[in-house]
């Protein structure tokens, strides 16, 4: 759940950034009314052929952004990770419910963006970022418990969600848990080196790719 350098930074990480979304899902195919309209529209082939297209490209970006080796490349991977996250939303509906919600936070509005996004987790229950960001609205809210909950869904369905481990490293910062607070951030550094809150991980938990990249006493 957290921030990107694009403007796709949508976490529990520092400032609130404007987004600048826009949809990649283009619906321009054009259907004629015919017999054959159902063949069309639904072909499990072509079902199974997106999604490992899906999954290759998700792995690609997830890869990048591990081993980046400067800042500025981290930065460029991890925009490309979160416009890869919004452009998963299932129907252009909830790709607008979800850039409704972000307008209204940016705007300070967080009991009518946390509303929208009701209907977001609501439309779409296994859509990771949903979760993610209404986690984020209710951390920001101070209601640390249903935060929680929101971001360890957002987990179950995105494992490598870096923003929602970073998501979890603050929530449990605020409730005092600091030792569940470390190791949430340290998961998250693990799949981006780069990630903001990296700075505040005792050097004693850098995982192996950090250290391969930041040494001990190196301004980070």
């Amino acid at each position: 759940m957290m921030q990107s350098q694009y403007r796709y930074c949508h976490t529990f990480r520092m400032s609130v950034l404007r987004l600048i979304v826009s949809s990649s899902v283009v619906l321009c195919s054009i259907f004629f009314i015919s017999i054959v309209l159902s063949s069309v529209v639904f072909s499990p082939v072509a079902a199974a052929d997106q999604q490992d297209k899906t999954v290759d490209e998700r792995s690609a970006l997830l890869a990048t952004l591990a081993t980046a080796k400067t800042e500025l490349e981290g930065r460029i991977a991890e925009d490309a990770v979160w416009r890869y996250w919004f452009d998963q939303a299932p129907t252009p509906e909830v790709r607008a419910l979800l850039d409704a919600a972000i307008e209204r936070r940016e705007a300070y509005d967080f009991e009518a963006a946390e509303n929208i996004l009701d209907d977001v987790v609501s439309l779409a229950p296994d859509y990771s970022e949903g979760f993610n960001q209404r986690g984020f609205i209710r951390f920001l809210r101070e209601n640390f418990a249903d935060a929680e909950i929101d971001v360890n869904r957002a987990l179950e369905l995105e494992p490598s969600h870096f923003g929602a481990h970073a998501g979890k490293y603050h929530i449990y910062s605020r409730m005092g848990q600091l030792d569940k607070a470390f190791d949430a951030l340290r998961i998250a550094v693990s799949i981006y080196p780069w990630i903001q809150e990296r700075s505040v991980l005792p050097e004693s938990l850098w995982p192996q790719n950090y250290r391969d990249i930041h040494k001990p006493g190196q301004d980070i």
